[in-house]
């Protein structure tokens, strides 16, 4: 995982920052195969989109979504039999890694695919929405969290209620990325309340709210929410009154039979395992910005010069570059194997909560650095270096922040007290 600088013949007074290698034991012909086509795309096609929209809090334009279609990224994870690549989370994060490198919004729509949206109880239905999954023409929004309930999931008060064949809907939702220009949302919502001694995720169910890409179905209005970052597509304040779903479409678990198991609580035991891989999703994103603050840096330390020298002449920056470099391949090692982890099964609530913790406040130092190593020209936005910071501030909070991982983490090493 040496990320050593070249020095090309066409350019020698120039050294170029060279690209991550996969080598064993995750090395395979197609992986590595993968990884330089999800670079190549980075570069050539999506960096140039970003350096110009990005500033203008413009959307992922639609040429660039259905590239991502062609190539098959909206289903990495959606078996072959169903029309996806039927490859795994390693492969997932791997591209996600080479996407966020170029802009954070392009990895982050590959997770409102991924087969997301598609487990109804009708078998037929379901293999019909995986092959639009996997072709990017089945692109979803996760309604999850609420003014009042963030962190906090189980708290979430959003209420169906069945009338008749459909489930109608009311409530508020916060945070809802890329609610409007979506094919559905994934509504978490409450059906029953929790009986004394119940776990308040009980009642807990997700519904499927099929509409139409850049509109909201009758009852369903919101208003985006202004961010520092992130964009490439637009956060949604949502507000559900009255909207009808058809009780149909709701989200089973596997072998769960339809609506008549509402009140079971799964749609928190759903998110729950919707987080775990979205941890480690968000760790590889955090790779990316990180990287892509350590490359910039790789360059600009030699074309900035300074009483007489290129700056990256001088001792202190040089080594402040070192411990970024280090810091970033830590954390790439670290969801590598976790990645890995959930291809094999293995349950690790816990080493998510880590890598997401660790990979995402790496960053968030990572890309600071660069700024400061940028000096003035790194606070403006003639230069990628303040993107990638504003981005990467954002992986601490989203998926749940770093003090939930903290508190994840903790739990499952030391017991509470009676007087806690």
């Amino acid at each position: 995982m040496t990320s050593t600088a070249s020095r090309p013949a066409e350019t020698a007074d120039t050294w170029l920052p060279a690209p991550p290698v996969l080598h064993s034991p995750w090395h395979t012909p197609e992986r590595a195969a993968l990884m330089e086509q999800a670079r190549r795309f980075a570069v050539d096609e999506v960096l140039p989109v970003a350096n110009e929209l990005d500033p203008q809090k413009g959307e992922i334009p639609r040429h660039l979504l259905e590239r991502l279609g062609e190539l098959g990224w909206f289903g990495i994870t959606v078996s072959a039999a169903d029309g996806g690549l039927g490859l795994g989370v390693f492969e997932y994060c791997m591209v996600s890694e080479e996407l966020a490198r170029a802009w954070m919004s392009v990895a982050s729509i590959l997770a409102r695919s991924q087969g997301m949206g598609t487990a109804v109880a009708d078998p037929d239905r379901r293999r019909e929405l995986l092959r639009r999954s996997a072709g990017g023409s089945w692109i979803g929004a996760v309604a999850l969290s609420e003014p009042e309930a963030g962190s906090d999931l189980a708290n979430v008060q959003t209420r169906a209620v069945r009338d008749g064949d459909d489930w109608v809907v009311t409530g508020h939702k916060r945070w809802c990325g890329n609610a409007k220009a979506a094919d559905f949302i994934q509504v978490l919502v409450r059906v029953a309340d929790p009986q004394p001694g119940e776990s308040r995720s009980r009642g807990l169910r997700n519904l499927l709210l099929v509409k139409e890409r850049g509109a909201f179905p009758p009852g369903l209005s919101g208003h985006a929410i202004d961010k520092v970052g992130y964009h490439g597509f637009l956060t949604w304040d949502l507000t559900f009154d009255g909207v009808r779903i058809p009780a149909a479409d709701l989200i089973v678990a596997p072998g769960e039979g339809g609506s008549d198991a509402a009140d079971s609580g799964a749609g928190f035991r759903e998110a729950q395992a919707f987080l775990n891989t979205a941890r480690v999703h968000t760790a590889a994103r955090a790779v990316g910005l990180a990287r892509a603050a350590v490359e910039d840096c790789v360059l600009y330390l030699q074309e900035r010069a300074q009483f007489g020298h290129p700056i990256g002449d001088f001792q202190a920056l040089r080594f402040a570059l070192a411990e970024m470099a280090a810091d970033v391949e830590q954390a790439r090692a670290f969801y590598r194997q976790v990645a890995h982890l959930l291809d094999e099964g293995v349950p690790c609530e816990r080493e998510a909560a880590m890598v997401k913790l660790q990979a995402t406040e790496m960053a968030v130092r990572v890309t600071n650095q660069a700024m400061q190593l940028h000096g003035g020209n790194g606070y403006t936005t003639e230069r990628q270096v303040e993107r990638h910071w504003r981005d990467a501030r954002l992986t601490t909070i989203f998926e749940g922040t770093s003090e939930i991982q903290k508190r994840i983490i903790s739990n499952t090493m030391l017991p509470r007290s009676p007087l806690g």
